[in-house]
Order: structure tokens, then C-alpha cells, then sequence
């Protein structure tokens, strides 16, 4: 019989990655790897996800139910450390975070060249790639004919900010109304016990990033639940124009702790199927969101 191909590289940081979240977050046996949170946990798409379970399912460390996906097999406290894979990961953070706030501050043009940003941050070339194609991943920028980038629409102006939060208010709350809507209970519980560990843990810079990707899947999630696939392309949409200027982080940690916080009075009335005081919850929480005053650097 033909052997399996070799697991690609990017598999099997995957797979190396997906171990170490495990540990980080003191996962039990038994735990559910969905591929929808380890996509956003990791800034890519659900493909390698997918193949860097089934790797770690050949090797033993998790377990493919049929039907159900990927359940973690081996208690956490037999995971072995990678701190080669954990240094390169919190520097492809830091390039990430670099990268959003000169863009965000208008240093970094609209369109730019691998040459140029090589030069600017000192990094090697495929360590710039590899960031810059996480990126492509989530829709902040794409690659021109050659070896240029360009960087797609974000909210980048007080008057956009204000206007997408104003449609969300309008949308998000709506989408829990939905007659067809239903939420996965385990769900509920994994998200907040991913709220709990972002309060219980110290805030980093880097820290923007984690929390960015664990609040586009809460709303994504709360949305994708109203069985309305067109709710759910608005949201994904307004999460790509956002991701930029939200991990350029400016507010600090107490801004965090007060949207987890609602964030976990929305999932428990949604335990609780009281979604009419869940939308009004959602609808005031995107309220107080929207009364922030990010720092733009463009005219007032």
C-alpha cells in the first residue's frame, strides 16, 4: 500500500501548537478540539486545522470520533514542551502587532513591497511571508503580481467606527430574535471558560491578538446560530474590518475585563434561552463599544 505523504510543515506546527493551547488552558481528556476555535486561535483557515488533528490523531494525542471531530485523548500533564515553536509563535505576535500599528498610524503605505518591510523590520523573508499570509488568511491584505502587498478596507475613520457599530446594534441583536436560532450548550461553556482564563491571565501587548480572535468568534458564533447565512457574512465582514485597529489594542486591560464580562451575561441569559434579554444585553453592549473614541491619526 502507498504510505500517507509527510505532514507538511505547516501541519505540524499546527499540530505542535494545538498540544501547547491544550496545556495553556489545562484542557482535560476528553476535551472537544473544534476546528472552528483553533482556526481563529491561530489566524488560518480550517484546512491545516484539519489535517494537524488527524496528525495528531495518528500520533495518539487525540481522538476522531465520527460525526463529532476531535477530542483530546491524553491528559495535558504528558504533553511535552516546544519552546522552539512557542518562541517563533509569540514573535510571528509581535511582527503581527508591529505590522497593525504602523498601518493603523498611516506609516505603512496602502500598497507595499516584501523589500521595503523587510528592511523596516529587520526580519528575515520567511518569517515576514508567513505573517503577512496569516494575514491574507483573514482577509487584512493580499499579494500583488510580484512580491508586493496591498492592504484591504478597514474601519479606519471615527465616522466608520460609528457607522459599523451602529449596524451591528441593529443586526446582531436581531439575529438572536431569529425564529430558526439554537446555540450549542458545550459551546457556551468552552467560550466561557476562554473568558474566564483571559481574566484570570496577566494582559501583554501580544495578549490583543487572543482576545480579538475569542470576540470575533463570539459574535460570530452568536450570529451563525440564527440559522441566517446572510447575518452571518455581515458579521465575518465587519470582523475583517475591524481586526486591524482591535489588535492595535489602546484601551488597557480594564476595557477587556468589562466586555468579557458582558460577554458572559449574554452566554449565560443564552444558557438560559432567554434570548429576549440576551439581544437587549448584546444591543448594549455594542452600545458602550461603540462609545469609545479610538485614536485615529487622520483629521478629526
Amino acid at each position: 500500500m502507498p504510505r500517507d505523504p509527510e505532514p507538511t510543515k505547516l501541519q505540524s506546527e499546527l499540530a505542535g501548537r494545538i498540544l501547547r493551547l491544550a496545556k495553556e488552558r489545562a484542557m482535560p481528556a476528553g476535551s472537544h478540539l473544534t476546528e472552528l476555535e483553533l482556526a481563529a486561535d491561530f489566524k488560518v483557515s480550517r484546512t491545516p486545522v484539519r489535517a494537524a488533528l488527524k496528525l495528531l490523531a495518528e500520533r495518539g494525542h487525540v481522538e476522531a470520533r465520527p460525526n463529532r471531530g476531535y477530542f483530546l485523548r491524553r491528559p495535558v500533564e504528558d504533553i511535552e514542551d516546544d519552546d522552539s515553536h512557542a518562541a517563533r509563535d509569540q514573535q510571528a505576535d509581535e511582527l503581527y502587532l508591529q505590522i497593525a500599528r504602523d498601518r493603523t498610524a498611516g506609516s505603512l503605505p496602502e500598497y507595499v513591497s516584501e523589500a521595503d518591510m523587510l528592511r523596516r523590520y529587520g526580519v528575515g523573508r520567511p518569517a515576514l511571508v508567513h505573517v503577512l499570509s496569516q494575514m491574507a488568511q483573514l482577509g487584512v491584505v493580499e499579494r500583488n503580481p510580484g512580491h508586493g502587498w496591498s492592504f484591504l478596507p478597514s474601519i479606519d475613520s471615527p465616522e466608520a467606527h460609528e457607522e459599523a457599530y451602529r449596524f451591528r446594534m441593529v443586526l446582531e441583536p436581531a439575529a438572536i430574535l431569529e425564529p430558526k436560532f439554537a446555540l450549542d450548550q458545550s459551546w457556551i461553556k468552552r467560550m466561557r471558560d476562554r473568558h474566564q482564563q483571559v481574566l484570570d491571565r496577566p494582559w501583554l501587548d501580544r495578549s490583543a491578538i487572543e482576545f480579538f480572535e475569542m470576540n470575533a468568534e463570539f459574535h460570530e458564533r452568536i450570529v451563525a446560530a440564527s440559522g441566517n447565512r446572510f447575518f452571518l457574512l455581515a458579521v465575518q465582514q465587519q470582523n475583517k474590518l475591524r481586526r486591524f485597529h482591535n489588535y492595535n489594542w489602546t484601551y488597557g486591560k480594564e476595557r477587556v475585563v468589562g466586555s468579557v464580562q458582558e460577554h458572559l451575561e449574554i452566554l449565560e441569559k443564552l444558557a438560559d434561552t432567554d434570548r429576549e434579554w440576551a439581544a437587549h444585553l448584546m444591543r448594549r453592549h455594542l452600545e458602550k463599544a461603540a462609545g469609545l473614541k479610538p485614536r485615529f491619526n487622520g483629521p478629526e
